[in-house]
């Protein structure tokens, strides 16, 4: 009878292990069927190197990112841009857009449509001043990439919201648009879900974030625990058939922001699977 059992038990171990070999590691996320993309937003890793940034994405198991000029400069070179991109590949990530980059005049201008041509990328999320708005419609034509305008609340002077960017651009090129931040939209004392309704049209990126109020007061706090409405928000990505990337932009404890980020995703992607065929 100890033999037989001693039997069984080997049984059990070994074809435990022969189960757990078939999973795969890391098991990705659910497969979500879902038009628009979740991406990283560069500015989330503005303390850390690029190579802190690739393992937090694969981790998360996020595979697009926005680069940031603090990850690959500017001025770098075509080697190291292409020894960049080549370290995005092999960590199954892809950069599919170049920014914030601020343009304060049209040297700026000229130098981000030039860098985004040689990262290999077509989106551009910028922050162009007021005037310089005609040369970049040039530019668009010149170049056939998108500009996203990333809005800012009411923290500076220009740009505080989606219907200022909307009232800017509407009258420019359809490949003038904006970066829609959802947090900063809120802060300025605005209805996110609504506007991403009203302004879809001219929403080439989205910055994934929660805020605790609708002022200036308002700060970042990890998805979910501020006041937008996220269910309603899915659920408007999918109405306007939004095929973008959707990029956490996470701006609380940014020293140590990894389990923020983790809280973030996770909860974001709860009301993903939660909300479809509701």
């Amino acid at each position: 009878m100890k033999k037989i059992i001693a039997f069984l038990v080997v049984v059990f171990i070994v074809g435990t292990a022969l189960k757990a070999e078939k999973r795969p590691d890391p098991q990705p996320a659910p497969e979500t069927n879902e038009a628009f993309k979740l991406g990283m937003a560069g500015y989330t890793f503005v303390k850390f190197g690029i190579d802190k940034t690739l393992e937090t994405l694969k981790q998360a198991d996020i595979h697009y990112l926005c680069i940031k000029d603090f990850h690959l400069a500017l001025s770098s070179t075509d080697e190291q841009i292409e020894l960049f991109n080549a370290k995005l590949e092999e960590n199954g990530i892809t950069g599919y857009a170049v920014g914030p980059i601020y343009m304060k005049n049209k040297v700026e201008v000229d130098r981000a449509f030039e860098y985004a041509k040689r990262v290999g990328v077509k989106l551009i999320v910028g922050v162009p001043e007021y005037d310089l708005l005609p040369y970049v419609d040039k530019k668009v034509k010149e170049y056939n990439f998108k500009m996203a305008i990333h809005l800012h609340g009411p923290d500076i002077n220009k740009y505080p919201d989606a219907k200022d960017v909307w009232d800017h651009v509407n009258d420019l090129d359809p490949r003038i648009g904006m970066c829609f931040d959802m947090g900063h939209d809120t802060r300025n004392g605005n209805d996110a879900v609504q506007d991403l309704k009203k302004y879809h049209s001219r929403i080439f990126d989205i910055h994934l974030k929660d805020v605790t109020g609708n002022t200036g007061a308002g700060y970042s706090v990890e998805v979910g625990r501020g006041i937008i409405d996220f269910p309603a928000m899915v659920n408007m990505l999918r109405k306007v058939n939004y095929n973008g990337v959707v990029s956490l932009e996470h701006e609380r404890q940014m020293d140590n922001p990894f389990m923020g980020i983790a809280e973030s995703i996770g909860y974001f992607r709860g009301v993903i699977t939660s909300t479809q065929n509701k």
